[in-house]
């Protein structure tokens, strides 16, 4: 995949223990860890698996990486910054930009919010 440019990534459901991904930490450049049950947007963000994401971030640290941690699913202005406490830094935004008002405006919250948390711009 990195031999014609691209990056790499590996993702989890709810149910998948963050620990499964440890071994391939060092062969990837993004985890994605899904914060619903994939299948249909609109669901509400499960509390649970930001977790997973400190733990990860945790690991990442720990092996002196630069993964990117991916959250995806329920992601909004009023738990972006939630996410990016438990180390997020990367943030898929669907039913929340799409049903909004005024799509750049929930995006713009969503983004302000992370970085606030995350202590950087993303």
């Amino acid at each position: 995949i990195r031999a014609v440019g691209k990056k790499v990534g590996i993702t989890i459901k709810p149910n998948t223990p963050a620990t499964d991904v440890e071994p391939y930490l060092k062969l990837v450049d993004m985890v994605l860890v899904m914060t619903v049950e994939p299948g249909f947007g609109g669901q509400k963000l499960i509390p649970e698996c930001l977790d997973k994401v400190r733990e990860i971030r945790r690991m990442v640290q720990e092996q002196g990486l630069t993964t990117d941690i991916q959250v995806d699913g329920g992601i909004n202005a009023a738990n972006a910054s939630l996410a990016a406490a438990h180390g997020a830094n990367v943030f898929v935004v669907g039913t929340a930009s799409f049903r909004a008002p005024d799509m750049k405006v929930a995006l713009d919250d969503v983004k302000k919010a992370a970085e606030e948390a995350y202590g950087k711009s993303l």
